[in-house]
């Protein structure tokens, strides 16, 4: 999203256990013990946690409950992901920048106050900006100084144009007065929080925890859902029976009928694919990853091999959407993609051309295969155990390089290996996620993902890489790294897309994540007792229930159905 240094940005104001153990407030198909009109309703949610549940709501934890991410705290202005759309406010009321874009300049509401009845202040928002949780080493802030209560003054070393979604959209804002004296950030549980958004903590037990409204929320008056019930569901077959029984409101998963749950008239739901699902490949060898993969003619031969038509219908069961090689999601970010013939990745096998490609880097068919120097073409591809449909895609990739003359031998393995394999770069091909940008730009998926070593983005195998960053591909390109150095401190749309162009031939070229599709988001929602659900006609927000940020601002549009 491109910002005129000068102009100033006003933004819109916005109002594993069994159903018996989850405690559930009861409510079925007929709501026989409280509807949703009788302000005492619950909204029932699963997000993702598993039984046993423990408190924690720091919002940089790893192991953070979904319900602190926007339901508890909040940054300052909302982002909707699903559009190229200008930013909400929440805390914040208007931004705007300096001429060289070094300095943004906050104006917050005004009479705001933290849950414990505290006021939230500039002060407040300063602090947060310099916490050290918020602010990574290299992040680039000079100063963050409160100029009176409701005024905030950001300084950085170089213009901030493109990480604005970083800056006022996923910063946490914190209340002094219990932070200041948090100093191992890392470990604090955090079981009592006190936050600016619309909910606080109620109870907390090993199946569920409750969140009730918060009184001194902004827009206490208009918030229509007071109580929210998050709940542990150990696997996605039991969240499914909640859903198909009526005991479960909202949860974002993927089910390849649909129909089992909406059969009940109480559930609708929605497919808003958003992420990029590739092979990751360890491609650079410089930094120590081993095996054919690192050879960009493999990986261009393993791109026109797959059919990413079959996968599509036969391991996504087609709900996935067609991807970019150029990792823009369309037709959201079309205007970033700087060659047209770049817009959509094959969707058809060419078993043909992908053995052109392999002989013209010197590879000869040894009987079914191909080999080189007399090694073999063979490569090993992991994916999750009970991820079917990426285990169904690694098995259709497997038979889809069989025909060109690749192999490649498919197994599953557990989370934990998964995990380590791919932070430590110990692997070959993995079936695996990228992570969708949060605005209308790719760029954030540009410097985390393809990021070399000298953005920080990516580290030599054997080493993690970087918090924050997610180059497991172990790329790192020169060429790629100084477009994404220069992209971040320009606001003119068309040297920015001239720099993204750059970025699109090289990564395009060697492919060190080979596309596959984008991914189904399926959420589903109780439109039988509550109304103001994200809809097609009206996406205001991404509408999963583990959506940080977004979840929260969802749950201040829902109203009890009367």
């Amino acid at each position: 999203m491109i910002r005129n240094g000068r102009r100033k940005i006003a933004l819109t104001a916005v109002a594993g256990a069994s159903v018996l153990a989850l405690g559930l407030t009861a409510c079925g198909a007929g709501g026989s013990e409280g509807s949703a009109g009788d302000g005492d309703r619950a909204l029932r949610v699963w997000a993702g946690s598993q039984t046993p549940i423990t408190a924690n709501y720091n919002p940089f934890a790893p192991t953070v409950l979904h319900g602190a991410l926007g339901p508890i705290y909040e940054p300052l202005f909302f982002f909707n992901k699903t559009a190229d759309s200008e930013p909400v406010g929440l805390i914040g009321d208007s931004y705007e920048y300096n001429d060289d874009g070094t300095v943004i300049t906050i104006a917050i509401k005004p009479d705001l106050m933290w849950s414990d009845g505290e006021p939230l202040t500039a002060a407040d928002v300063a602090f947060s900006f310099t916490y050290e949780a918020n602010n990574p080493e290299g992040n680039g802030l000079v100063s963050a100084e409160a100029t009176d209560d409701t005024t905030v003054v950001l300084t950085y070393t170089s213009a901030q144009y493109t990480t604005e979604f970083q800056r006022l959209g996923s910063t946490y804002i914190l209340p002094e007065h219990i932070w200041a004296d948090v100093t191992d950030f890392a470990n604090f549980a955090n079981e009592d929080p006190v936050g600016s958004g619309a909910y606080v903590v109620d109870k907390t037990t090993s199946e569920s925890y409750t969140l009730v409204a918060n009184e001194n929320f902004r827009d206490a008056d208009e918030l229509g859902v007071k109580k929210v019930q998050y709940i542990a569901v150990d696997n996605n077959q039991t969240a499914q029976d909640l859903l198909a029984a009526g005991k479960l409101d909202w949860t974002g998963m993927f089910i390849p009928n649909p129909d089992d749950v909406t059969a009940n008239g109480a559930i609708d739901w929605i497919n808003t694919p958003q992420d990029p699902t590739v092979l990751y490949t360890c491609s650079n060898a410089e930094l120590g990853c081993t095996g054919p993969q690192t050879d960009v003619a493999v990986r261009q031969a393993l791109n026109v091999a797959i059919d990413r038509a079959a996968i599509k219908d036969k391991a996504f069961v087609g709900l996935t959407g067609d991807i970019s090689p150029t990792f823009a999601l369309l037709p959201r970010d079309e205007k970033w993609v700087a060659d047209a013939a770049d817009e959509v990745s094959p969707q058809e096998a060419d078993a043909s051309a992908a053995g052109d490609i392999l002989e013209a880097a010197g590879y000869t068919k040894d009987g079914d295969f191909y080999a080189k120097d007399g090694t073999p073409l063979e490569l090993s591809l992991i994916s999750v155990d009970g991820w079917t449909d990426y285990n169904d895609a690694a098995k259709l990739i497997a038979e889809q390089a069989e025909a060109a003359g690749i192999k490649i031998t498919a197994s599953t393995v557990q989370w934990q290996e998964f995990s380590d394999a791919r932070q430590g770069g110990d692997f070959q091909l993995i079936v695996g996620g990228v992570v969708g940008t949060s605005v209308a730009d790719p760029f954030q998926i540009y410097r985390d993902w393809f990021g070399g070593t000298t953005v920080e983005s990516t580290a030599p195998v054997g080493s993690e890489v970087p918090a924050g960053r997610w180059n497991f591909s172990r790329y790192s390109n020169p060429v790629v790294d100084q477009a994404i150095q220069s992209a971040i401190s320009t606001d003119d749309e068309a040297e920015k897309k001239a720099l993204y162009g750059t970025i699109q031939t090289e990564i395009v070229r060697d492919l060190p994540y080979i596309p596959l599709v984008i991914n189904a988001t399926q959420t589903f929602y109780n439109t039988k007792d509550f109304t103001g659900w994200p809809t097609e006609d009206d996406l205001y927000a991404f509408p999963p229930s583990w959506g940080a940020i977004a979840a929260g601002y969802v749950l201040t549009h829902l109203e009890p159905v009367e």
